[in-house]
């Protein structure tokens, strides 16, 4: 009872703070268009990732569903990396080492089976380091690296295994050997950002809030699972693909007005803070606003801008002239 998406989003640095951009949101789940149709959500991630069209390299980082051989060799293909957890009972396989003379028919290569979690058993080999994680400080990680052959990925990886002091143990994963551990754990540790992303689309943006209805769309029943539309008539197909088109309309006008905001937030800070008009706990100077302070200083600079530019800013002009002053109520607050 409700929509599964998969959302891609470009993590960007800027103003001391680093910013998950959203780039593109789908809807993946929920109905089956032809009984043919066998992609899985990994299929329609690597489906996804063509869309936004990245041309240079990227390291896509991603939680442990994503770790498989589907994702793995699409990223490959167009030179990208993935950066991942694995988990707890993944195994990874030596390099074998060959011995005496060769014999006739393929060559051997996975040596010694290792599971991975026991690599945390060996801890006095473990090196120490600052947490290079996003807004960790004054926390020491233990950390070990290892490059062993993946069977989903067909070719050697590094894993890289974490003991936080308050966290726990963590599997880390880059199919990217040349990349250091810090890197890589400094990478996973910024996927929360997407998280967080998610959570300024639902709160402060509100992406998801559409109510597009379609009288024709049959009921179902609660956990009823997926309607199977390829049993339907080639109109209702096409009224709920016109239903969906519209959901997906909706949400990427929010994925422009999520980006614009992180836009201002990291270009014009001093801007906003003046123009905020409230009060916040946490303020700290040099780090960009959130989305949810950006969208509370454009609310109270939006009455103020409405009456002082409506002579010759055209938006201004096209707001005002379709509202009534005595009842709306940006324009008392102004006054």
């Amino acid at each position: 009872m409700g929509h599964s998406l998969q959302a891609v989003s470009v993590l960007v640095q800027a103003a001391e703070s680093v910013f998950a951009v959203p780039l593109a949101i789908r809807i993946h789940e929920g109905l089956v268009w032809s009984n043919r149709d066998t992609r899985t959500l990994l299929d329609k991630m690597l489906t996804l990732l063509r869309i936004v069209e990245i041309r240079q390299p990227f390291y896509f980082v991603a939680d442990a569903y994503y770790a498989s051989q589907k994702i793995i060799t699409g990223l490959l293909d167009q030179n990208h990396h993935l950066v991942t957890r694995v988990r707890s009972t993944a195994v990874a396989y030596t390099l074998y080492n060959h011995q005496g003379a060769k014999k006739r028919g393929r060559p051997r290569r996975y040596g010694k089976k290792i599971a991975l979690k026991s690599l945390f058993g060996d801890e006095p080999v473990m090196e120490q380091a600052a947490s290079p994680v996003y807004g960790e400080y004054t926390v020491t990680l233990q950390y070990r690296v290892c490059d062993l052959l993946w069977r989903p990925a067909g070719r050697l990886v590094r894993f890289v295994v974490v003991i936080h002091p308050t966290r726990g143990r963590c599997l880390l994963m880059s199919t990217d050997t040349s990349l250091s551990a810090i890197e890589i754990i400094r990478l996973y540790g910024l996927r929360f950002k997407i998280e967080h992303g998610f959570k300024q689309a639902v709160r402060v943006i509100g992406s998801f809030s559409y109510h597009f209805w379609m009288k024709k769309m049959k009921p179902l029943r609660r956990r009823n699972g997926n309607q199977y539309l390829h049993r339907e008539s080639a109109d209702y197909r096409d009224a709920v693909k016109r239903k969906i088109n519209a959901y997906h309309v909706f949400m990427h006008a929010g994925v422009v007005s999520q980006g614009l905001l992180q836009y201002v937030a990291a270009n014009f800070p001093k801007l906003v803070w003046a123009s905020f008009g409230s009060w916040l706990r946490t303020i700290r100077p040099g780090i960009a606003p959130s989305e949810l302070v950006v969208a509370t200083a454009l609310r109270h600079s939006l009455p103020e801008f409405l009456l002082n530019t409506a002579q010759h800013n055209i938006f201004a002009k096209f707001i005002v002239e379709r509202q009534d002053p005595d009842r709306l109520e940006v324009f008392r607050l102004a006054s």
